[in-house]
């Protein structure tokens, strides 16, 4: 690849994904696009970048943008968040939604589906602690690909055997050759969608739970920035934001305030909100 078709794919994939690759990623994204590149019966990277060039709005271009940002995942990724969830955020919002008995819970960087499925299973074994209240997950990624995967809910024994407990795998999965298909009910309890973050997604509504993990990492300050403050927007005062370790808004907005107590976990900042539009600080500007 190319000096200019290696900037030129980095300039479209901050357009269209927000993904922000480094100058010294090339070799990600030869790696990660020469499949394609053969899939497609091209003779070379080169060939890949000229025909987007030529029809950036080709299917051709849609994969590479998957191709590009489809990120690892694996089952209750670093135990702590689903913990959080299950001995703290789902109490808590169950003993405040006890007229409207519904809870929305928003999985923003679906990917294959583990997180979410993750966040069913947790549902499911907290059973009477629910209160009967009715509770929704949505799914959303940016690749129509991964999300397929997703719904079919099939997994290889590699992938089952990443972060997920033994009794979980017996009680919610059925061995189908060398993969493993997880349970129609709690395929039922997710429902899947594409979703760009860097697009308006105001019409999913509200939702009392945001999980926005390992996604943000990936992108500059202002588009951080932005997607932040649109967040805030879709979650009420009593609700809660959840993201990967490596991720703050602290330096970034004021709409959230994290948990000290619940590392990852952040809630809306009340006083903010009745301030007035959020504030962006000054040292996430360029």
């Amino acid at each position: 690849m190319t000096p200019a078709d290696f900037d030129y794919l980095r300039k479209m994939l901050r357009e269209r994904s927000g993904l922000v690759l480094s100058a010294e990623k090339q070799y990600l994204a030869e790696s990660r696009l020469l499949p394609l590149v053969r899939r497609n019966g091209l003779a070379s990277l080169a060939d890949l970048i000229g025909d987007i060039r030529l029809k950036p709005s080709s299917q051709l271009a849609t994969d590479t943008v998957s191709a590009m940002t489809t990120n690892e995942t694996f089952f209750f990724r670093d135990k702590a968040p689903f913990e959080n969830f299950r001995d703290y955020i789902m109490p808590a919002l169950v003993a405040v939604r006890l007229r409207e008995k519904r809870i929305r819970i928003w999985c923003a960087a679906a990917s294959t589906g583990q997180e979410p499925y993750s966040l069913a299973m947790t549902l499911n074994e907290m059973g009477p602690a629910l209160a009967g209240t009715r509770v929704e997950i949505l799914a959303t990624d940016l690749s129509g690909d991964v999300l397929d995967r997703a719904k079919a809910g099939l997994y290889s024994q590699f992938e089952v055997q990443r972060g997920l407990p033994i009794q979980q795998l017996l009680k919610y999965f059925t061995q189908e050759g060398d993969s493993w298909r997880i349970a129609p009910e709690i395929r039922a309890m997710v429902q899947f969608r594409t979703l760009n973050l860097l697009n308006d997604f105001s019409p999913l509504g509200t939702f009392d739970v945001v999980f926005c993990r390992n996604v943000l990492i990936y992108f500059d300050q202002e588009t951080k920035i932005g997607v932040f403050n649109r967040i805030a927007k879709q979650i009420p005062d009593d609700g809660y934001l959840v993201l990967g370790a490596a991720e703050t808004v602290v330096g970034l907005t004021d709409a959230f305030k994290p948990m000290p107590e619940r590392r990852g976990v952040y809630t809306p900042n009340l006083a903010a909100r009745r301030a007035g539009p959020v504030t962006l600080f000054a040292s996430a500007k360029f």
